[in-house]
């Protein structure tokens, strides 16, 4: 599911000095930076709109593709819910070139389970990384979240199941502004996982639209990654909304 990561408490540990700031846990044990900065995962989130960031991204010589609740919108046609953050997906393999064209914004890789620290321009995510949090400047809200994905060649493999695969090249779609976007069948595969009420109502609004290719697709990542007794199957199968 393409969602904000949950940041988890870490366990409690000595403080240590690096580069003349003390390091230390809030009561919740997560990482905070005191006299430098609040912790960082607590701070507002003021999404920028899909049309800011496809300007954004417009040098990019990668593909990406914009994700989460917004792909199913545009997919649908009209605004279905109010979102708490913005999506962007990219492949793994082109986080240092995302990074470079990011290179005047304060980026935050999110590492397992968790922890945001900053990622700095020209310093290797490893591969454990996923998902990193992006604003202007320190000082400003968070305002698109890069979700990073898997591949091989000219396929896509869906990190949560190598099993999950399509050709990048049908990975996604444009709409009439040229944006592109998540194709529907992949970012509800995505939410099938362990679907909340607003992952209820984007399937609601995009089933009755899905070709029956994009609903075999669908139905066939959401066995193989998560099985049978997934509870959106059925509704695949009766094609209800």
């Amino acid at each position: 599911m393409l969602t904000r990561p949950r940041l988890h408490p870490r366990q409690q540990s000595k403080p240590r000095v690096l580069k003349k700031r003390v390091e230390r846990s809030d009561r919740s044990g997560s990482v905070c930076y005191p006299k430098i900065m609040t912790c960082e995962h607590l701070k507002p989130w003021q999404p920028l709109s899909p049309d800011v960031v496809l300007r954004l991204f417009a040098r990019a010589e990668f593909p990406w593709w914009i994700a989460g609740g917004h792909a199913i919108e545009r997919f649908v046609g009209r605004p279905l819910r109010e979102h708490g953050d913005t999506d962007v997906l990219l492949l793994r393999r082109d986080r240092a070139a995302a990074r470079a064209l990011l290179q005047d914004w304060d980026c935050w890789a999110a590492d397992p389970p968790g922890r945001l620290r900053p990622w700095l321009l020209g310093q290797h995510l490893p591969i454990s990384v996923s998902d990193v949090w992006c604003r202007a400047d320190p000082s400003d809200s968070w305002r698109f979240q890069l979700m990073l994905d898997d591949s091989d060649g000219g396929t896509w493999r869906s990190r949560r199941c190598e099993g999950v695969t399509k050709p990048i090249r049908q990975l996604g779609w444009r709409d009439a502004s040229g944006m592109p976007c998540l194709g529907p069948e992949v970012q509800l595969f995505y939410k099938a996982k362990a679907p909340r009420p607003k992952d209820e109502t984007d399937l609601a609004a995009a089933l009755p639209l899905l070709s029956q290719q994009q609903r075999g697709w669908l139905a066939d990542a959401i066995s193989t990654a998560y099985g049978r007794d997934n509870p959106w199957l059925a509704r695949l199968g009766t094609g209800q909304g």
